[in-house]
């Protein structure tokens, strides 16, 4: 998908400094374990302060050898799905956006089908390609993003955004890396080049999270935000949120919630055979 590109982001007010937690294992407020669990029929809304993850593997034989049912999808969504060109691109996406809707539903209390979304406006340009959001009354914000085979999503009482990535080929982060804040590039360039690919992707999929949770995605540059790891000399990161590395194994994922996180989160893992029931 093209980036929007706003013509006022000239003007957007510098975000402020998130909280950061510390990842420090002996920290008391830390990344929980991925836990299994199963797909829910009920959840209850997430309090202030605290962050809900649910990740779903999707394996290749599995997305080829189920046939999901697309009646609870829009529209929209179906349109969507009918324009891919692969098999596979086209059931990761449906199985990704049936996956976000059994989720809302059991927060909303609603089946799957029902749950309405819509965009709000856009924090540069005032147009409706903002934040995703649900027209419910007091619906819990979220956020989706799928890399690879991993489907993240993350709900929260204040705005939140969360971003999963593969980590890409070595020969291309010379190039992609360019488009990260210069001292973020600075940071991938010193790495040892077998890690490179993971240096960069761990602070790419932070970029895009806060830059998710703002509502402006990339129509904001990539270059303008610090979100590197820090040490002498660097700015500090934006001021108001709270970013972390999320555990999901291969590959890398972060989320990023508006204010403080105060409690211990999980991410809960989904077997992709729930789907299907």
């Amino acid at each position: 998908m093209t980036p929007v590109r706003c013509g006022v982001l000239a003007v957007l007010e510098r975000p402020e400094r998130p909280v950061q937690l510390n990842l420090d294992p002996a920290a008391s407020l830390r990344p929980g374990s991925t836990t299994d669990v199963p797909w829910p029929d009920a959840v209850d809304k997430p309090a202030e302060g605290t962050l809900d993850l649910w990740l779903l593997h999707m394996p290749d034989p599995w997305l080829l050898g189920t046939a999901l049912d697309q009646s609870p999808l829009d529209e929209r969504e179906r349109a969507q799905a009918a324009g891919f060109v692969h098999a596979v691109d086209r059931a990761k996406y449906v199985a990704s956006h049936l996956t976000l809707r059994r989720i809302l539903g059991a927060y909303l209390g609603m089946p799957a089908g029902e749950v309405r979304f819509f965009r709000e406006e856009c924090p540069c340009c005032g147009k409706p390609h903002g934040r995703p959001a649900v027209t419910a009354p007091d619906a819990p914000h979220f956020s989706m993003s799928h890399g690879g085979n991993l489907v993240l999503i993350g709900v929260a009482a204040q705005p939140v955004g969360v971003d999963t990535e593969q980590v890409p080929a070595a020969h291309t982060v010379a190039g992609v890396a360019e488009a990260l804040h210069p001292l973020e590039h600075r940071e991938v360039m010193a790495a040892p080049a077998v890690r490179r690919p993971a240096v960069f992707t761990r602070l790419w999929v932070r970029k895009e999270a806060y830059l998710k949770g703002l509502g402006t995605g990339l129509g904001r540059s990539p270059d303008l935000d610090y979100l590197g790891n820090g040490g002498p000399g660097t700015p500090p990161w934006p001021t108001g949120w709270t970013i972390v590395d999320v555990p999901v194994g291969a590959g890398h994922a972060a989320a990023a919630v508006r204010g403080e996180i105060t409690s211990r989160y999980d991410v809960r893992r989904l077997a992709p055979e729930g789907l299907s029931a």
